[in-house]
């Protein structure tokens, strides 16, 4: 059986430390940053819900990624999440789409992003 659209197996997959690294500067220097894949319906969802409060993102679309499967794996190993979406702001691990969705609704994401200084209308 297959893995799905947004739950791939990168357990295998080996990456470089310089791999790992440009994945770990891209989440550290962009105030937002949204790991998706094209199909998945999650990833729409987030892209949506940041959009909709005017939060500017940088979006990566890993199934347009010449090594978006090494990305993925990245991720893992420092985030322990596989799925998509995968969101990062200020440096920080936010989660999947459930995650961030439960965060807009009290109010905290709000939060997270003035405690960043990233403009949205939340």
């Amino acid at each position: 059986m297959g893995q799905g659209l947004c739950k791939p197996d990168v357990s295998a997959v080996e990456v470089t430390s310089n791999e790992r690294q440009d994945v770990e500067k891209l989440i550290k220097t962009e105030p937002v940053v949204v790991f998706v894949k094209t199909f998945c319906p999650h990833c729409l969802s987030t892209k949506q819900l940041l959009k909709s409060h005017n939060v500017e993102m940088t979006v990566i679309d890993l199934n347009k990624e010449a090594d978006g499967h090494k990305t993925q794996a990245v991720l893992f190993a420092i985030a322990k999440q596989k799925t998509v979406p995968n969101t990062f702001i200020g440096g920080e691990h936010i989660g999947g789409n459930d995650d961030l969705q439960k965060l807009a609704k009290p109010g905290l994401l709000k939060e997270i992003l003035n405690q960043h200084n990233i403009p949205n209308s939340f």
